[in-house]
């Protein structure tokens, strides 16, 4: 198992964050010292929302490493691509303190997830793009997806652009929550699997049930 994994989705509504935090409960629950993170949250205000979502989904307190805001370097009030949130606050966001936030959590922790924000493509700032900093990282990579109308193309072109700038994808989650009729969902499924053949012969792909802070371990072994 590596040190750290990079929780992305195919767009700001594939439900990431909930499966960030649903991994975070089967690690703990296998013995492994682990955290979340979120780099960064926009449309609060304090501590991050997402953070305080994994938390309760890994039944677990707020950590020291929460309040000494490392699990989430930047919180910005307006609810927009971070980016902008950022410089509506006089503010941008540094890949350098990124870095040295993880890698606290590293020094700390066995297992890093590491949380994202939107899509690939989403700017963190004026010259930089979340993929841009993934491929500094080279973090492995587990691209979180869903049933819903349109999907099957946002997945496939976030694949594409992980394939193209050569990071590693290693898990792909298939989220049931907003999945559609029982045809629609396993011909998707269908596409999923070859086409994650295609590009990452070695990556896993994982189901998830509908999710609430009442559900049962999922078993996340393929991938870790």
């Amino acid at each position: 198992m590596d040190s750290i994994y990079f929780i992305t989705g195919i767009d700001t509504d594939a439900g990431k964050t909930i499966i960030t935090g649903a991994m975070g409960r089967y690690l703990l629950s296998k013995g492994v010292k682990v955290i979340t993170q979120k780099l960064a949250q926009t449309g609060c205000a304090g501590m991050s929302e997402d953070i305080l979502s994994h938390r309760s989904l890994m039944k677990i307190d707020l950590l020291s490493e929460d309040y000494e805001a490392l699990t989430c370097p930047y919180v910005f009030e307006f609810p927009s691509s971070p980016h902008l949130a950022a410089n509506r606050e006089g503010q941008s966001i540094n890949p350098d303190l990124l870095d040295a936030a993880t890698n606290e959590l590293r020094n700390r922790f066995e297992c890093v997830l590491v949380e994202g924000v939107g899509g690939l493509m989403v700017p963190l700032n004026s010259e930089l793009n979340l993929v841009d900093y993934l491929k500094h990282c080279d973090y492995p990579i587990i691209l979180v997806t869903s049933g819903k109308i349109g999907s099957i193309n946002h997945t496939l072109l976030t694949l594409e652009v992980c394939a193209s700038k050569g990071l590693k994808v290693v898990g792909l989650v298939f989220n049931h929550f907003a999945s559609t009729n029982d045809v629609i969902t396993a011909d998707t499924l269908n596409v999923f699997r070859n086409k994650l053949k295609d590009y990452f012969p070695a990556a896993k792909m994982v189901e998830v049930p509908i999710l609430d802070e009442s559900s049962e371990v999922v078993d996340f072994s393929e991938l870790f």
